[in-house]
């Protein structure tokens, strides 16, 4: 199997025709600067000099701002920057992040010429009061016919969700999860507000107007959707901004993060507690008290089952006296687990 990598190229706000309340991409990439095609090729020469493995899918990613709401003639410009790189096979694909009101036919047509394959569209909430809300400046309508475009030109589909919004509660984030499954993507990322610094979401936070989920409520409710999307087997490639040194926790100096369920390792936090949720499901149903019970799983899903500095094995022990050994096995499919009692009361 090819290991993956992707080339991330930031083109901060270009692009954006409004602001929206939660967004300051120059914070959030740490970028301030425009990027050329120059900026394109050097970042590309850059990863492609660290990648290790031979057997490999290298996909250039544009992300931050709305692709193709950007002038026609740059657009092309940074997609012409990658096409050498695909001729001579060093690049597979391209994929582009964008708004849902930026996406027709020329566009897509021009797009499939620079062989981009995916196409991620900037949905966060298919409710058009909450985007109104935040000033997003397009509605779910707008995410439909996009979503409908894209997914006729053949392109993969993505969709980029957010979990707290301003006004939005638990059941318009689920309803939002399960509009999107009707537009059938592919891919989704989902990501809980965090209050970014010079943003009005800040001023909305300081004045008492917003307040944000803390970390058990986005875990709460990223696990339910997350569930929603597994179901229908759509990958959901992203939970959480990436930590980095503008998106790390609050108290630290360098942070643009004002407020938040911020957490360095959120994905693992969500997909955690949907194990444990599953393993505590299993012990229920055994018709005696367990003392101690042996989980297999495959090597693969370990982390998530011990949970985040053990998290999972320790509420066991702490809710239900049950001790938990955890036993690697290549036998059990990714995703799965068996259940062993190894003790019981008498």
């Amino acid at each position: 199997m090819k290991k993956e990598y992707i080339i991330p190229i930031f083109v901060p706000h270009l692009g954006c025709p409004n602001k929206c309340t939660f967004c300051n991409q120059n914070k959030i990439s740490g970028q301030m600067k425009q990027v050329i095609a120059k900026d394109v090729v050097d970042t590309i020469e850059y990863y492609l000099s660290n990648f290790k493995d031979d057997n490999k899918y290298v996909e250039v990613a544009f992300f931050g701002g709305s692709f193709t709401a950007i002038d026609r003639k740059v657009q092309e410009e940074l997609l012409q920057a990658v096409i050498p790189y695909i001729e001579n096979k060093k690049v597979k694909s391209i994929r582009v992040s964008t708004r849902p009101d930026a996406i027709d036919k020329d566009i897509l047509k021009m797009l499939k010429k620079y062989h981009v394959k995916t196409i991620e569209l900037g949905v966060q909430s298919m409710n058009n009061y909450i985007l109104n809300k935040c000033k997003r400046g397009h509605s779910v309508e707008d995410v439909k016919k996009a979503s409908k475009l894209i997914r006729m030109h053949r392109f993969v589909l993505g969709h980029q969700m957010m979990v707290g919004l301003p006004e939005s509660t638990a059941q318009d984030d689920i309803n939002t999860a399960k509009e999107l499954i009707k537009l059938k993507p592919k891919i989704v990322r989902i990501y809980p507000v965090l209050v970014i610094k010079d943003t009005p979401l800040q001023k909305e936070y300081e004045n008492g107007e917003y307040v944000p989920l803390t970390v058990t409520q986005a875990v709460e409710r990223c696990k339910e959707i997350v569930s929603l999307f597994n179901k229908k087997k759509i990958n959901v490639i992203r939970i959480g901004l990436q930590n980095t040194e503008e998106i790390s926790d609050p108290s630290t100096s360098s942070s643009q993060v004002v407020a938040g369920p911020f957490h360095p390792a959120f994905r693992q936090l969500v997909e955690s507690s949907m194990w444990y949720d599953s393993i505590l499901h299993e012990i229920k149903k055994i018709n005696t008290k367990v003392i101690k019970v042996k989980i297999i799983a495959n090597e693969v899903n370990i982390n998530q089952i011990i949970g985040h500095k053990k998290e999972n094995v320790l509420k066991l022990k702490e809710m239900y006296d049950v001790d938990v050994v955890i036993e690697e096995s290549k036998d059990i499919k990714p995703g799965k687990f068996k259940l062993e009692i190894l003790k019981t009361y008498e």
